[in-house]
């Protein structure tokens, strides 16, 4: 895992490419962001090009490193088309989510690969789950599972707070396929990550109490 997979720097690029094109391009950018009314109207293509878009240098960057480091676990595992598979499922079910979550407000808007980066992460600590993971504010190795947890946390909060153009609803929806999706192409991990998956259950499951309350 020490160089990168090829589909993975693919994905880095492709983000990185339209995500500055985005920025320089309003037009551009407007034109493929998650936009509610739009998708409504029939625009589905937002529904996968919002994926590749970003608000900022620091929200591509965080996603695209929270990516650089974690996607090498799950390909390793998984092989690279069905990674391809897992990031792709993750991006459509997050924004998916977002769609139900935020049926109501036409005037909605979002971009961001958070979903399907979401999706990578549960899975790798679902097939790693001795992995230790550390923030930079809070350099201590913590498991994995806790890092899932708080930023699931920090998603739930984002979706009752909203007031940027991140959307956090898709990091819930892609955590649920980055989950599934493990399961689904590794069926061992339902009993050799037995407690990881119950907490990451566990904190999907308060994610999704939330989610209905307020959809």
């Amino acid at each position: 895992m020490t160089t990168l997979p090829s589909v993975v720097t693919a994905i880095i690029v492709s983000n990185v490419l339209l995500s500055v094109l985005g920025f320089k391009n309003q037009v551009f950018f407007n034109k493929y962001q998650f936009q509610m009314a739009k998708i409504k109207a029939g625009e589905q293509i937002r529904m996968w090009s919002s994926g590749f878009l970003h608000v900022d240098f620091n929200h591509l960057f965080v996603n695209m490193l929270s990516l650089y480091f974690f996607a090498g676990y799950v390909v390793y595992s998984l092989g690279e088309m069905k990674f391809l598979a897992l990031y792709l499922t993750s991006l459509y079910l997050g924004n998916y989510l977002s769609y139900r979550y935020h049926n109501k407000q036409d005037n909605y808007t979002a971009v961001g690969a958070s979903g399907a980066v979401s999706g990578v992460v549960f899975s790798a600590v679902l097939l790693y789950p001795d992995m230790k993971m550390m923030m930079l504010f809070f350099p201590i190795p913590l498991p994995g599972y806790v890092m899932a947890a708080l930023y699931m946390a920090y998603t739930i909060y984002g979706m009752g707070k909203q007031r940027d153009n991140i959307g956090h609803s898709a990091h819930f929806g892609g955590a649920i396929a980055g989950l599934l999706g493990t399961i689904a192409f590794v069926p061992s991990v339902l009993i050799d990550s037995g407690f990881t998956l119950a907490i990451l259950a566990a904190t999907l499951t308060i994610a999704a109490v939330i989610f209905r309350r307020n959809s």
